[in-house]
Order: structure tokens, then C-alpha cells, then sequence
């Protein structure tokens, strides 16, 4: 039966390549398995919790077990979730696993991006891929604002009222967006059902495909990996996909779903019975949205309340913050590959990665946003940090303003020195300076690198085996052709018996060995 598939599908040879494929083993590799992982437990947890969900905002009385909202009136939703939470069995843990992935599952995304930024991996050919995680992370973005709305308790329905209010900013076009995406003024009836198919269909599936997309990039120009002695930009050292990474693949996978659990189950978080039932007449504080959200919430706190009329229209005070400034950043982002590339005229394929010190311009620009992403989160906690404090909400802000300017200027700067800094030495270490006699009797000096005549004699040795195993590797492709090459002529050959078969109109009587 295998070789009958083998013969018509040629699946033994794709298998035997596929298996032998190289990963890199560093560590760092494994923070977009993570996100994988993440996601797998994502969507069962979900499911779990979609049995029980109900995305209606029709009133009603509370009477369940939870003493202190027993006899309040809400949502459907938001007793559905209580219900999940006190009644269901395991519905508490499941609820806390799905938030806990969701947090992590953006995190790993986020410094995944960032070892890639920094490694300089996004350089071509894999400005595709690069497009294609940060698709991903506006994804993640989306899928933990819809699903975070969707309980609909006091403080998610204060960040579904922002949202609401960002939108409603955009000029010419944003009271119409605004009733599209929300079915009406807010808050309207069919918003939870909207945000439901959103978080539970629309973008799970957007969010599968572009990860089934990535896979394939990577599939099909093999991974970067550090420079080190013996690696190449033609060849991938690491582990074989099986059974080594195989293995390794399925015991991170393990830990993940293990912590997971542990968190779920033995940490709280997004306890929604203590915030209520939402009321549009009331607003939560001290209180802050998820962290992977927070930079926009600090960048709304941060703003200054200037509005501007131009052509007649007036734009309002949340635009800049809510939609421009992120609008401008992703855009930025996504065009990175592109415009480092124009900086600094490399068009070449990079297979082996950068360290931060060896591109100091880029560190220092990764620094530096980064920094800025940092305290615009802080600042969407600026209620929280004044109660904690006991400052004042407005001098926290202040400050606050000042740093968001400051830090990251500071931060990046000293970035691009140290980097720099360290660039030099290396090169300076790998000199050593040669004085030569001049024809008028002075001395000139001349830097060399150490040792570069004998280190060429040592690499020819292994420069000859390294061809000979590319010529063995050759003549066994060569085998591998030959075979195919055989087979699809014995198929040639069958197809021509039947065909001319089928043209005389009779089949010829089968003959045994002695009778031909």
C-alpha cells in the first residue's frame, strides 16, 4: 500500500527532505513557537467557552451564587460569563488559561518581532514574511480588544466606549464608520454579536491563514541563523526537523500548555464580578486596559486636548493620538525592510543574522521606539501609578510628558554609542599593525588582519571536504533523478500499451512467458 502511494503521489522522497530539513538550535528561534502554541490553546479554550457564552445585551436578573450581584440587573453576557465563572465546571480555569494565552500569545509575537528587528532578519528575501508578522500582531491586536469586550462588565465596556470615541474622530468618514462598525450609537444592540463573530470566526481565521503563510515562507527560504565558525549564507546548521527538533518542538509545546494551566489555575486575573455590570452613565478608575493596548491608552492620556478646524471640518481631539499617530507607527513599520535598505543601499540576500552592536544605527532606532512604546504604557496606567503613589493624577502626567519626549532620545542615543563603541573594538582587535621601511630610510605602518596567510592554508583542507561532500551530495540526487527517471518511463510505457489498446478496440489476450 506505501509503495502503491509512493508510485502515484512521489511522497517518499518529498518525506525523506522534509525530515532531514535543518533548524537552528538557539533558543531564541522558539519565541515564534510560543506564539504557536498559544494560539492552539487559544482555540480550545475558546471553544470551551463559546458553549457557554451568550452575546446578547437583553436585561436581565442576576440570581445566581455570586451574593453581591444577586438581584442586579444586566446583560445576558455579562450573566453568562458569571455563570461560566461560578457555575460551570472548570469555567474559572478555562477563562483564566484563555487570558493568560492571550497575553502571552501577543508578548511572544512582540519580542519575537523584536529579535527579528534587531537581527536584521527582515532583510531580503524575507520582507514578505516581515509584512506578514506584523499582520499578525495587528491580528493579536484585534482579536484581545473583541475578546476582552466581549463580558461586558464595567471596565470593558469603558474601553469599548474609547474605541468608539476614536473612531467617531476620523474626519468626513467617521460617523459612518463608526455606525457600521458599532450597528448604531453606541452602545447598541447588535455591537456584542458583532464583536463575537469577530472574535470567534473573522479573525481566529485571518490570524490561521497568515500564520499557515508564514510556515510556508520559512518553509521555502530556510531560516537565518548567528554567524559562527563553519556557518555560511548557503547553508543552514542545526538540528534535523526529525526526530531532534521534532522532539524539541513537542516538549516546549508541553511546558507552554503547563504554565498556562498553572497561571490559570492559580493566579486570578480579570475577575469582571468586582467591576459590575456595564453602565454608560458610569466610568471605572484607577483602571487600565490589557498591557499589549496600553501604548494607545497612553497615548490618549499623554495628548494635549488640541482640536483643529481646516476646509470646515473640525477635527477632533482623539484622532492624532488614536488613529494617527498609530496609523503612522505600523505604517513605519511595515516599510522598515524598505527603507533600511534605501539608508543604507545593501540590496543583497542576508541569510545570517546581525548582532545589535554590528548596525549601531538600527539599534539605536529599535531602542529608542521601544523606550517610547514603554512609557506611553505606563501612561495609560497614569491613574493607577498616582493612587499607588499618591501623587496627583495631573503631576504624573506631567512627568509623564516630559519623559515620553526625553527617555527615548537618551536611551537611543546611548544605544547607538555603546553599539558603536563595541563595532570598533572588534574591529580594532582584529588588526595588528605591520612598519615597513620607506626608500628615504623612514617607516610606514600598515594594519593587517592576524594571521590572514596561514588562515587561508588552514581553510583548504576544509575547503576540499566541504567539496567532496557537495559532490557526494550530488551524486545522490543524481541516484534520486535516475530512479524518478525510471519510473516515469515504466508509467510512459503503460500508457502507451493502453492507449494502443484502446485504439485496436480489443484487448489482447494475456500470454504466459512460454507461449510469447
Amino acid at each position: 500500500m506505501v509503495l502503491w502511494l509512493d508510485d502515484r503521489l512521489g511522497t517518499a522522497t518529498f518525506a525523506r527532505r522534509s525530515l532531514r530539513k535543518a533548524f537552528p538550535d538557539h533558543w531564541s528561534f522558539m519565541l515564534g513557537e510560543i506564539a504557536l502554541y498559544c494560539f492552539v490553546l487559544l482555540v480550545l479554550t475558546g471553544t470551551f467557552l463559546a458553549f457557554f457564552y451568550v452575546a446578547s445585551p437583553r436585561e436581565v436578573v442576576y440570581q445566581g451564587p455570586y451574593e453581591p450581584l444577586r438581584g442586579a440587573e444586566m446583560s445576558a453576557a455579562y450573566e453568562s460569563v458569571l455563570r461560566l465563572s461560578f457555575e460551570v465546571r472548570a469555567g474559572l480555569v478555562m477563562r483564566q488559561i484563555h487570558h493568560w494565552a492571550s497575553l502571552l500569545f501577543l508578548a511572544a509575537i512582540t519580542v519575537h518581532l523584536l529579535r527579528i528587528f534587531f537581527t536584521g532578519a527582515f532583510r531580503r528575501p524575507r520582507e514578505i514574511n516581515w509584512i506578514v508578522g506584523v499582520t499578525l500582531l495587528l491580528l493579536g491586536l484585534a482579536a484581545g480588544f473583541t475578546g476582552y469586550s466581549l463580558p461586558d462588565d464595567l471596565l470593558s465596556g469603558t474601553g469599548v466606549r474609547i474605541a468608539y470615541s476614536i473612531l467617531l474622530s476620523v474626519p468626513l468618514i467617521g460617523t459612518w464608520a463608526a455606525f457600521l462598525a458599532f450597528g448604531g450609537e453606541f452602545p447598541s444592540a447588535e455591537l456584542l454579536g458583532r464583536l463575537y463573530a469577530m472574535h470567534i470566526f473573522l479573525i481566529p481565521a485571518a490570524i490561521g491563514g497568515a500564520i499557515a503563510v508564514h510556515l510556508a515562507l520559512i518553509w521555502h527560504q530556510k531560516h537565518t541563523q548567528f554567524r559562527a565558525p563553519g556557518r555560511r549564507e548557503e547553508t543552514v546548521v542545526g538540528s534535523p526537523l526529525w526526530p531532534n527538533y521534532s522532539m524539541k518542538a513537542v516538549g516546549l509545546a508541553l511546558i507552554v500548555f503547563g504554565v498556562l494551566s498553572l497561571l490559570g489555575g492559580l493566579f486570578q486575573i480579570n475577575p469582571v464580578w468586582t467591576y459590575g455590570p456595564f453602565d454608560p452613565t458610569t466610568v471605572s478608575s484607577p483602571a487600565q486596559p490589557d498591557w499589549y493596548l496600553g501604548w494607545i491608552e497612553g497615548a490618549l492620556r499623554l495628548a494635549p486636548n488640541w482640536e483643529i478646524r481646516t476646509f470646515g471640518y473640525r477635527i477632533p481631539e482623539p484622532f492624532f493620538p488614536g488613529v494617527l499617530f498609530p496609523a503612522l507607527f505600523f505604517a513605519g513599520v511595515y516599510l522598515w525592510p524598505f527603507i533600511e535598505r534605501r539608508l543604507t543601499g545593501d540590496d543583497h540576500e542576508h541569510h545570517l543574522l546581525d548582532r545589535p552592536r554590528d548596525n549601531p544605527m538600527r539599534t539605536g532606532i529599535g531602542v529608542a521606539i521601544l523606550t517610547f512604546a514603554i512609557v506611553l504604557t505606563l501612561a495609560g496606567s497614569n491613574d493607577v501609578l498616582g493612587s499607588f503613589l499618591r501623587i496627583p493624577v495631573e503631576n504624573v502626567t506631567r512627568g509623564l510628558r516630559v519623559l515620553v519626549l526625553v527617555l527615548p532620545t537618551l536611551l537611543g542615543w546611548v544605544a547607538y554609542r555603546v553599539a558603536g563603541e563595541l563595532r570598533g573594538r572588534e574591529v580594532s582587535a582584529g588588526r595588528y599593525v605591520v612598519l615597513t621601511r620607506t626608500a628615504d630610510g623612514g617607516f610606514a605602518e600598515v594594519h593587517e588582519h592576524p594571521r590572514r596567510d596561514v588562515a587561508r592554508s588552514e581553510r583548504e583542507p576544509e575547503e576540499a571536504a566541504r567539496a567532496e561532500r557537495r559532490a557526494g551530495r550530488a551524486e545522490r540526487r543524481a541516484r534520486r533523478a535516475l530512479k524518478r527517471a525510471e519510473r516515469f518511463l515504466r508509467r510512459a510505457k503503460r500508457e502507451e500499451r493502453r492507449a494502443a489498446q484502446e485504439r485496436d478496440g480489443t484487448e489482447r489476450p494475456w500470454k504466459g512467458r512460454g507461449e510469447r
